[in-house]
């Protein structure tokens, strides 16, 4: 596990990944709060990644493990207003979950945030149904800051909206 690395993500190549790793509605719903269509397709994939670079700077990233191949997805983007960072659409291979790849993957994504691209704080939204991201989430240092409840509908269910966040000073403390 020690030997994750980060890469840009190449849609023509990398999409395949996410095709798989968004398997079912109710992944995607946790995945992308409904802002792509079900089921996800490269256009649709495409579309929201230009808008997201477009509108807040945002780029895609591959998390890839040992053997280079990828192992989880995320996209982050600089609010050079505030100067803070915002992780969003993360998903990692479902065959890898809960053994600590989700985790090193944030905290890879946390590194590049407040050594590379210098922000003051990262923050990232997590439904409150999805209580092993949070945990993720919580394990690589982030603390709840805000919830919105009943912030998005799912079938029959209203789930809440927790904001996160790490400021880099306690990264720092805690690296």
């Amino acid at each position: 596990m020690n030997d994750m690395k980060l890469r840009p993500y190449f849609g023509k190549y990398d999409y395949q990944y996410l095709e798989r790793w968004i398997n079912d509605r109710r992944v995607h719903a946790l995945w992308c709060a409904g802002l792509i269509p079900y089921p996800v397709t490269a256009e649709a994939v495409a579309d929201i990644l230009e808008k997201d670079a477009r509108e807040w700077g945002g780029h895609a990233y591959i998390a890839t493990g040992a053997e280079h191949e990828p192992i989880g997805f995320f996209c982050y983007s600089v609010n050079p207003g505030d100067n803070s960072g915002f992780l969003k659409f993360v998903i990692l291979n479902p065959d890898l979950r809960g053994q600590g790849y989700g985790t090193q993957m944030i905290q890879c994504a946390l590194r590049y945030a407040f050594d590379i691209t210098g922000v003051d704080s990262v923050r990232i939204n997590v439904f409150d149904v999805n209580t092993a991201a949070r945990r993720c989430y919580e394990k690589a240092g982030f603390r709840l800051e805000r919830t919105t409840e009943a912030a998005f509908r799912y079938g029959e269910e209203c789930w809440g909206r927790c904001g996160l966040v790490i400021r880099c000073q306690d990264y720092r403390k805690a690296e």
